[in-house]
């Protein structure tokens, strides 16, 4: 059982109305999120229009994103749910959006010197980061 709530996800992602469940959620990801989930995720884990922009295409290239009239593919989904995840997982565990957001764009000699942001572009990455938080949670060597 995770402490990060699908809710807590979908708040990241700014979904209406509010999946409850993982089941609710992970149907939400097969169906194609809305195009504005993955803006309201990137604006929540960056700072800057810079970053916001550069963020955004990492996960959706540019001219593709503009494409998008209003639901995002299943691949695409998965990659916003991601990123809400590792967003409100950080969250939680700095208690504060500032930290959360510092926390991930700052290198970490854990993930070798790369940002978790970066490093969370991947599912196994995502995975490592999600670890290396619960590790900084719990008080665990990091």
């Amino acid at each position: 059982m995770s402490l990060v709530t699908p809710e807590a996800v979908a708040a990241v992602m700014e979904l209406r109305p509010v999946p409850h469940t993982l089941a609710e959620l992970e149907a939400l990801v097969r169906d194609g999120l809305p195009k504005s989930a993955l803006r309201a995720g990137v604006e929540h884990a960056t700072q800057g229009a810079d970053a916001r922009r550069a963020l955004l295409a990492r996960i959706i290239p540019e001219a593709t994103y503009k494409r998008r009239r209003d639901r995002l593919t299943q691949d695409e989904s998965e990659k916003t749910e991601r990123l809400a995840r590792i967003v409100a997982t950080t969250t939680y565990v700095w208690n504060d959006e500032e930290d959360a957001r510092e926390f991930l764009s700052t290198p970490h000699p854990e993930l070798e010197g790369r940002a978790p942001l970066e490093v969370a572009l991947t599912e196994l990455g995502a995975r490592r980061v999600e670890e290396l938080l619960w590790k900084l949670f719990y008080g665990l060597p990091a």
